[in-house]
């Protein structure tokens, strides 16, 4: 660095009104880098202001920034022993302090915000600490797990240089988990009730079923055809420049006017051509010696081809068994007409040439590995998606134990994704408000970024979608009706979604507005795909759809349940009101087994237990019974009682008189 700088003052100093000087090359660009910590700051200086006004108190404000801090710097000690094993890209370091300031913060805000709601409801500061890990921490460690997974499956790809940067981002989100599940709550043992001080307009942290974004799930779900059409239309139409996506490398003349790099990169253009700033290297192989008249035929078949600027003569090796010519394109190296350009030549016009010769030649150059890089991470893309979507769909089937929810968040979360795809497009290869962000000159999307978008995305929106759905979850085995418990867990959950989003994208967009162009996509990429992921998909999709199926959301064979191992994210008993009528709740063991009926009953608790008639069920299964009061006057709500059972339904015996028993899938 010290090098290339000494470099740049001698230029400066040279340079005069008669004598314009640049420097470019692969060094230069590595040099033009700009002062490090700057799009950080921006980060976290914008989530400490969406932060104080979201908790309204300093101190609550600070938590989730210091253990942010404590895990990017623990993920960055990490790496820095990583890369004595393997090269990293120069733009990791700004990729890992993104990733890491957006996820640590966001894992943090879902426990502190779960620990200050269990404060208000009376709980001591143990108590408090246990349930918000035993809620928001089971949430915390399944979306990260569900990120990390996306993010290894980078490996799949084949190309070294992806897969550091995919372990690369699953460090520091692995390290935000662990500091999130560790670190923190130790933090807030030590806080304890002071998590409130320095407060200014603190806002109401109890859950409030009957506030505006409980009214507007309610809302939704009485029209969810129109809004699932609606919020469905906008994210295709958000994701149609996807169609027109053009996969390559950027090079130095698609930085800013600004950079060194790109000026010297335009003052070659001017002199030599376009295609001077990316040669292509045509090597020949002539194992049994170089044939003379043959290489003469081949450089004349070379320089006639068209989009070829200028072919040097061959150059044979000291040995007379390799030859070498440089190729000069017509276009730029980004240019898709030189990609063209490369295949004609390998497929048509050396083969020919050679045919019959005994020798072999082959394309290379920067240009040329581009270009087989960006062709083999189209042809792993497919292979990628379906790796993460299926690992993704396993994750929710055993946590949520349903088929609906997989599928559904799977199309949510590609919609969000093409639509975030559809705005790189639309902004970075189509050139719309370009100079408005700094983009410089419009150019192809780079290779690897669509797939590490995605990882990274896919994982992210699991944050979400589990956050959301194990409160609708929680409601919904805790007695709530499917529209109830949807609207219930909407309401719980919009504010602290909204904020968690609100700081992603602050994150991400101080990273958009750096200058480095590989940066600039993911900071706009991921920052796009949150704000839709958080507004359109959690707060109009998911109302929209889940109440167009129903109680089909919980639907699931029982031959599977039986399969697939147990892990529960939501916390029971946690989720609806207590009912206005006395509710006695009997635990009926029925044989040796693990097997037990659940009865609720309203009225005064009854002396004997009610006997269980029948053989215990022999598969796990949810079975309900709802009462209402047999009182005049107002109706006490319903309170389904249900817990896990053998598979097989209660039979209507085995309920109190009157009862309904209830399915998991919604079937009395």
């Amino acid at each position: 660095q010290s090098s290339v700088e000494a470099l740049f003052e001698s230029v400066d100093r040279l340079d005069s009104p008669s004598l314009r000087l640049e420097v470019g090359g692969a060094v230069v660009r590595a040099g033009e880098r700009e002062l490090p910590g700057r799009a950080e700051a921006i980060g976290l200086a914008a989530a400490s202001v969406i932060l104080l006004i979201a908790f309204g108190s300093v101190v609550s404000m600070g938590v989730p920034m210091v253990t942010a801090l404590f895990g990017l710097g623990s993920s960055l000690l990490l790496l820095t022993l990583v890369t004595r094993f393997t090269a990293m890209s120069t733009f990791t370091p700004a990729f890992v302090a993104m990733i890491g300031i957006g996820v640590g913060i966001d894992y943090a805000l879902f426990v502190v915000t779960r620990f200050r709601e269990e404060l208000v409801r009376n709980a001591t500061v143990e108590e408090a600490v246990g349930a918000a890990i035993d809620t928001a921490g089971r949430t915390v460690i399944f979306a990260g797990v569900a990120v990390v997974i996306a993010l290894v499956s980078l490996f799949a790809v084949g190309i070294p240089f992806v897969a550091a940067i995919g372990v690369a981002g699953g460090i520091v989100v692995a390290m935000s988990v662990l500091v999130a599940i560790v670190v923190l709550p130790a933090l807030l043992g030590l806080i304890g009730t002071r998590i409130n001080r320095l407060r200014f307009g603190m806002p109401d942290w109890r859950v409030d079923d009957s506030g505006f974004w409980y009214r507007f799930a309610s809302a939704v779900q009485r029209r969810p055809l129109i809004w699932s059409l609606l919020a469905s239309g906008l994210l295709l139409l958000l994701a149609a420049p996807v169609l027109d996506m053009r996969l390559g490398s950027a090079d130095a003349g698609n930085n800013p006017a600004s950079f060194r790099s790109r000026r010297a990169y335009d003052l070659l253009s001017e002199g030599f051509g376009p295609g001077f700033n990316g040669p292509l290297i045509v090597a020949v192989d002539a194992p049994g010696g170089l044939n003379a008249v043959a290489l003469g035929g081949l450089w004349e078949a070379v320089a006639g081809t068209d989009g070829v600027a200028f072919a040097g003569p061959p150059l044979p090796g000291p040995a007379g068994d390799a030859a070498v010519m440089t190729v000069i394109a017509e276009t730029s190296p980004q240019d898709e007409r030189t990609g063209q350009l490369i295949e004609r030549l390998r497929s048509v016009v050396l083969p020919r040439a050679l045919a019959g010769t005994g020798m072999t030649a082959y394309v290379g150059g920067q240009t040329a590995v581009f270009d087989d890089m960006s062709e083999r991470i189209a042809s792993r893309l497919p292979l990628f998606f379906a790796l993460v979507i299926g690992l993704s769909f396993l994750l929710l089937m055993v946590a949520f134990r349903s088929i609906a929810v997989p599928i559904k968040a799977a199309l949510m979360n590609l919609l969000a994704i093409g639509a975030a795809y559809g705005v790189l497009v639309a902004i970075f290869q189509w050139g719309w408000f370009g100079e408005l962000l700094g983009v410089g000159r419009k150019g192809p999307i780079e290779s690897f970024v669509p797939m590490m978008l995605f990882a990274i995305l896919f994982g992210l929106s699991m944050d979400y979608e589990v956050f959301l759905l194990s409160r609708i979850r929680e409601n919904y085995v805790n007695g709530a009706s499917n529209r109830e418990a949807v609207a219930r867990g909407v309401g719980q959950t919009a504010r602290v979604i909204t904020a968690a989003a609100a700081i992603m994208v602050a994150v991400f967009m101080s990273f958009a507005l750096s200058e480095g162009r590989v940066i600039k996509q993911f900071g706009l990429g991921l920052a796009t795909a949150i704000f839709i992921d958080a507004t359109v998909v959690r707060l109009l999709l998911v109302p929209a759809v889940m109440g167009l199926l129903g109680d089909a959301n919980w639907w699931f064979p029982r031959w599977l349940d039986r399969l697939l191992p147990r892990v529960q994210i939501e916390r029971e008993g946690q989720g609806a009101e207590p009912p206005e009528a006395p509710v006695h709740i009997e635990r009926q063991t029925v044989d040796a087994t693990d097997s037990y009926a659940v009865v609720a009953r309203s009225g005064p608790t009854p002396t004997a237990p009610a006997p269980v008639e029948g053989p215990a069920p022999a598969a796990r299964q949810i079975a309900t019974a709802e009462t209402e009061t047999p009182e005049p006057g107002p109706r006490a709500p319903r309170w389904p009682a249900r817990d896990y059972m053998d598979s097989g339904a209660i039979r209507e015996r085995d309920a109190p008189e009157g009862a309904q028993s209830r399915q998991p899938n919604g079937g009395t």
